[in-house]
């Protein structure tokens, strides 16, 4: 991988034109590595490891392009490690077997193994849990790579041997170094606008790979003078944002979206609205969330925002794509923008809670119906009172179990409708401990 690059030293294979440019500004060292300071710095994780001369195994999750390969490459060289790349898509349990077998024949003549798998998250749990014995006694030093999260993907006894390094995708400063390295590295410089040039780094999208596959695409064109932000966009194609509608960066929009919601921004909630929608999302599940959100953050604050959403969901039924999302995106304002209380989802959690813990306490008699002559002798009903005739159609009896304290679950916020209705709650707090007290 060519994706992380000191903009001061040129590798000394720099020479063979013919090679694709990501590979001839591969990093020698990791001192010319671009980014990922995080896990490279002095004080992190990776620069601690290797100034104490202890590496352990390690997982690098991250996205494509940020330097997952690079790293491990030069980390087996400062170790004195002997490098084995493997990939989990094309390697099975035979190929395994044959990658041990070798780094234990490395291993009696003095020489440590560093393995890197590629996409380890794709190995069934079998497959990573034959890792285990081969780490434990020295035999390999793993380090995995991923793109997925490894709280999900990864065996918890590999994850307990292992530590877990993020790396990032590169910002733009880290763009512009690389680009600036291709440039020294091309002897010319790219014939962008400065706008253009922006541009090129949005293409990107952090991708240092796609940065320098980009770069090698602009320099083989035949151009007299520099081409601005339209002309670049014609004749390159935007790379698709990073997104999988069943994996982490689908839980990771859908988060952002409800939180922004949540935190009343209806510029940001538009925001990731829209990139879930750019990567494919089916606007029918982004209604169902939205609905949700409705329910859970604004509730009986503003009770008309459920029928907001569920009219822009009938909407998009009825209209299709694109119009319909139109609609969505209204209610993803006017969710944003409504005033917010979780107070009736608190309230419901603590009843359930309540009703788990209180087993099969039964209702108390005056609220049982007596439909028969039985049951009523039995005093099924007896002393109830029928609201309605009572003295401002509130006759204030108990309604909990006999053996029951009487609870308050729901604690209406002082925003929006609720407001209203915490009047009413007190109301008839006081209208009860009144009637108590006659």
């Amino acid at each position: 991988m060519a994706d992380l690059f000191s903009d001061d030293t040129k590798p000394a294979a720099a020479t063979t034109a013919h090679r694709p440019l990501a590979d001839r500004l591969r990093p020698q060292t990791l001192g010319q590595v671009i980014g990922q300071q995080q896990v490279l710095g002095e004080d992190a994780p990776l620069g601690v490891m290797l100034a104490s001369g202890s590496l352990s195994s390690l997982v690098f999750w991250g996205p494509p392009g940020v330097g997952k390969t690079t790293i491990a490459r030069l980390l087996a060289n400062e170790t004195d490690l002997h490098f084995v790349q493997i990939s989990a898509i094309f390697s099975g349990v035979p190929e395994l077997r044959k990658v041990f077998e070798a780094a234990r024949l490395r291993a009696t003549n003095g020489q440590g193994t560093l393995l890197f798998v590629d996409e380890i998250h794709r190995f069934n749990k079998a497959q990573q849990d034959s890792f285990l014995p081969h780490m434990e006694d020295g035999t390999i030093l793993l380090v995995g790579a991923t793109t997925e999260n490894p709280s999900f993907e990864l065996n918890a006894a590999v994850l307990s041997r292992a530590q877990v390094l993020v790396l990032t995708r590169l910002d733009v400063g880290d763009l512009e170094k690389l680009a600036a390295r291709a440039e020294a590295e091309l002897e010319r410089r790219l014939p962008l606008t400065v706008q253009a040039r922006a541009s090129l780094f949005e293409m990107a999208d952090g991708d240092g790979r796609t940065l320098l596959n980009l770069i090698e695409q602009i320099t083989a064109w035949k151009v007299s003078g520099d081409l601005d932000t339209e002309a670049l966009t014609k004749r390159l194609m935007r790379r698709a944002a990073k997104y999988d509608k069943s994996g982490e960066e689908h839980y990771n929009l859908i988060s952002a979206l409800h939180k922004s919601v949540r935190g009343s921004d209806p510029d940001a909630a538009l925001y990731w609205y829209s990139r879930m929608l750019e990567g494919g999302e089916d606007p029918r599940y982004l209604a169902r969330r939205l609905l949700r959100m409705a329910v859970e953050d604004i509730a009986l604050a503003d009770p008309q925002a459920q029928t907001i959403c569920l009219h822009a969901w009938e909407t998009f039924e009825r209209l299709g794509s694109p119009e319909g999302e139109l609609a969505l995106a209204q209610a993803v304002i006017y969710l944003a923008l409504a005033p917010k209380s979780n107070a009736g989802y608190v309230a419901y959690k603590a009843a359930r809670e309540t009703a788990r813990k209180s087993g099969s306490e039964p209702p108390p008699m005056h609220i049982l119906n007596a439909p028969t002559k039985l049951m009523s002798e039995q005093g099924f009903g007896a002393g109830y009172a029928y609201d309605h005739d009572a003295e401002d159609g509130f006759s204030g009896q108990d309604y909990f179990p006999d053996t029951m304290k009487r609870p308050q679950f729901y604690q209406p916020v002082a925003r929006g409708f609720e407001r209203d209705l915490g009047k009413r709650v007190e109301y008839f707090a006081k209208l009860r401990a009144k009637r108590q007290e006659e």
